[in-house]
């Protein structure tokens, strides 16, 4: 027997043997490592057992990860703004184009309508000032006539009749007189003309179609005026020439001498 046979061995108990593999992967947002090789009993290895194996979950999102996903997520919401922005600046911009021609639509008709009342009061002026010119003219050929055709130049009745007239002058205006103290309007002419011998109707509306009609702008000194239509007139006077007249007039102011334009006359006839 040997010596040391029964000696019990002093070598150390041989340590469990620990294999481990680490495996890694990325699943659902973490990532996995796989640690295989859990502690093994010598006896375990001695025998060609398998090693445990155990797995270690851990998230796995880096920053860097984490930042460019918020960057994308913000440049997405600018990019919605500006879209959203560009949108309704062209919104803008069309209800603007939209009111600009609406305000120059109304505005070129509100200048078509100012051209036509001007150009219609132009028209309306002028068709005045033609008027006005026309019964100038006709005033004027009247005021000629009859400064040409004075009292001088009346010869005959037409003298005598006027001298008759004026010498009636400031006498009173009465209604239904015939003189010799005061007269109406046709009182007066028919003493004055019965003093050439023509006899004239007693009121005025006959004595304004007793002779031959003739035009104001035609006068001769003896010429009986009237005042309002042939046949209905309302008044009546005798010309004597240079534009005047002598009527009994009312009874403010009795018989007086006038000029034409101090009441201008609507027709007259001729009786001498």
């Amino acid at each position: 027997m040997s010596p040391v046979a029964h000696i019990p061995s002093h070598r150390k108990p041989r340590r469990a043997t620990s294999t481990r593999a680490l495996r890694a992967g990325v699943t659902g947002g973490f990532l996995t490592l796989a640690v295989a090789g859990a502690a093994v009993p010598a006896s375990a290895t001695e025998n060609n057992a398998a090693p445990a194996e155990s797995t270690l979950e851990m998230p796995s999102v880096s920053a860097t990860l984490a930042s460019t996903a918020a960057q994308t997520a913000d440049a997405t919401q600018q990019a919605a703004s500006d879209y959203e922005l560009q949108a309704q600046k062209d919104q803008a911009a069309a209800h603007a184009k939209a009111a600009a021609k609406k305000a120059k639509a109304e505005a070129e008709r509100k200048a078509k309508e100012a051209r036509e009342a001007a150009r219609k009061a132009a028209a309306k002026r002028a068709a005045e000032a033609k008027a006005q010119a026309a019964k100038a003219s006709r005033s004027a050929e009247r005021t000629t006539l009859s400064t040409t055709t004075s009292v001088s130049n009346a010869s005959g009745n037409a003298a005598t009749l006027i001298s008759f007239l004026k010498a009636q002058l400031g006498k009173a205006y009465v209604l239904g007189s015939s003189g010799p103290s005061s007269y109406d309007c046709s009182g007066l002419t028919q003493a004055a003309f019965k003093q050439v011998g023509v006899s004239l109707p007693r009121v005025s509306q006959d004595q304004s179609t007793a002779g031959t009609p003739v035009s104001l702008d035609s006068l001769q000194p003896g010429d009986l005026l009237y005042w309002g239509s042939a046949g209905s007139a309302y008044h009546v006077g005798v010309y004597v020439g240079g534009g005047k007249f002598i009527g009994a007039q009312n009874s403010s102011t009795g018989i007086v001498e006038r000029p034409l334009d101090y009441d201008m006359p609507t027709g007259a006839v001729r009786v001498l």
